[in-house]
């Protein structure tokens, strides 16, 4: 049995303003209609014997999370949340304890959530090919077949003096066409080593040799291995986690973790906690369509590019521009007589790069967040388990949302301290709870909540609930909020 791992506790700062640290890259629809964490979820589909996934990802993301998996139909064994970020190595370490709970030693697939991988079949037939690898006991990486001598990731160096038995026979390097073809057979090595990100003259040596593969941070490899190689290079991590995951309690679709247990875990990435250190890593070429998507370059890279080389999303005019990636998410985007470069808008924020340039991308969302602005955290319509709002206008003791509520879904009971709400539905029903008082209201019908009431919004119907809300206070902010009874836990 595989039991898939989907790590989808990134902030993908690269990658801002589309991707903010409460709504990251990879819940976006970056490279499809659906998300990527979806995406991720669906290449799943055909795998012999592999059940739903366990995801880990950050406590603030688990209802898009959930509402994500939902929506593709995937279901899942679990949602574990991490209540912080310990790296990759932790969070392998606890979905392998919890997987060890469920199934007799399985074996792991270990995926980040936000790659795009264009060849599903060759994914998968490399995928089957290290299972064999992996019941034996080998701890199975997969290495990207470079066509370019990147100096964005690290690399994992092939012994290929060892090739390794997979479907039946010894395959040696030059079965990586069938890779690329979709046969039973794939190439498979033992690694000689894991290397740091290379200047470029380093990478183009790694790509002239043949022996060097992008590492691509998936893995396979049995529960009860990966726990025991961790056990040997760092017991106090796998300690942690046990202690962590002894004391797991189950909240709606979610599995929390002991968060002053996880803090006190070292945090570590799996290739260094593990994946260098162990004898038994061993590496699957891999070419399939891969990319991280881990800037705007290589958005521009998997995107459709039109015949002047531009990568175009939503509403956008250009006149003589080249080699642009041009986004629009709000309003209309004109580009004249550009050329590489990055030009992203959505409603509250507009990001101008050049296109060789957009790894510092990261540095403005840094000092964003090092400002406590709100850029840095959300996008103007923000998510909620019960549904969304979006900021309209604000001013000096006022503020304007469109909130939205899925149909059987409610707000918490809650009151605020310092301001006070005007509600008119635009479409929908809404059932409203002031004070003792419950009333219904329908299209056009609007009503008032004072400063300190006791108050809920619901949607009793079978549509989306559309209202205007109105704020009025001496101060606006989202923690003015004392929530009395919560369906969802907050």
């Amino acid at each position: 049995m595989i039991i898939p791992v989907i790590l989808s506790g990134g902030a993908g700062t690269r990658l801002w303003p589309l991707s903010r640290e409460l709504y990251p890259k990879q819940l976006l629809p970056l490279c499809s209609e659906r998300t990527m964490l979806q995406e991720t979820a669906a290449r799943l589909a055909g795998l012999a014997e592999v059940s739903a996934p366990l995801v880990v990802c950050n406590e603030e993301h688990r209802f898009l999370v959930a509402e994500q998996l939902r929506q593709l139909g995937s279901g899942n064994s679990g949602i574990i949340l991490e209540p912080c970020g310990r790296n990759t190595a932790p969070a392998v370490a606890v979905a392998a304890l919890q997987a060890l709970d469920d199934v007799s030693d399985p074996l792991l697939l270990v995926l980040p959530a936000d790659h795009v991988i264009r060849d599903i079949m060759v994914f998968q037939t490399a995928v089957q090919a290290g299972c064999e690898l992996a019941e034996a006991g080998k701890l199975v990486t997969f290495g990207i077949v470079p066509d370019h001598p990147e100096t964005g990731y690290g690399y994992i160096r092939a012994d290929k003096d060892r090739p390794l038995s997979v479907s039946g026979g010894s395959l040696s390097a030059g079965m990586t066409a069938d890779l690329e073809s979709g046969t039973k057979d794939a190439t498979a090595f033992d690694v000689a080593e894991f290397v740091e990100k290379p200047d470029s003259a380093t990478a183009q040596t790694y790509l002239d040799s043949g022996d060097y593969y992008w590492n691509s941070g998936m893995f396979l490899f049995r529960a009860s291995v990966f726990l025991d190689e961790l056990e040997k290079f760092n017991p106090t991590m796998l300690a942690a986690c046990r202690k962590a995951h002894s004391s797991l309690q189950a909240d709606l679709d979610f599995l929390r973790l002991d968060a002053t247990a996880f803090a006190a875990c070292p945090s570590d990435s799996i290739d260094y906690a593990v994946m260098e250190k162990t004898a038994s890593a061993a590496v699957i070429p891999l070419a399939a369509g891969w990319n991280d998507v881990g800037s705007f370059s290589a958005l521009w890279e998997v995107g459709t590019q039109d015949e002047d080389g531009n990568v175009n999303h939503g509403d956008v005019l250009s006149e003589g521009a080249r080699d642009c990636f041009l986004h629009a998410g709000s309003r209309m985007l004109a580009a004249v007589g550009t050329h590489n470069l990055v030009v992203v808008e959505t409603a509250d924020a507009v990001l101008v790069a050049d296109k060789d340039r957009v790894q510092d991308v990261k540095l403005i969302a840094a000092r964003l967040k090092q400002e406590q602005r709100s850029e840095a955290l959300l996008h103007r319509r923000v998510s909620r388990p019960w549904g969304s709002y979006e900021g309209v206008d604000a001013g000096e003791r006022f503020q304007v949302k469109r909130i939205v509520v899925h149909p059987g879904a409610s707000l918490s009971l809650q009151k605020h301290h310092h301001r006070a709400e005007h509600w008119v539905v635009v479409s929908g029903t809404a059932r409203v709870t002031c004070g003792d008082q419950v009333i219904t209201l329908s299209e056009n019908q609007s009503t008032y909540i004072p400063l300190g009431e006791v108050h809920r919004l619901e949607n009793p119907g079978q549509i989306p609930l559309q209202i205007i809300e109105v704020q009025s206070g001496s101060y606006l902010g989202e923690d003015d909020i004392v929530r009395i009874e919560d369906e969802y836990g907050r």
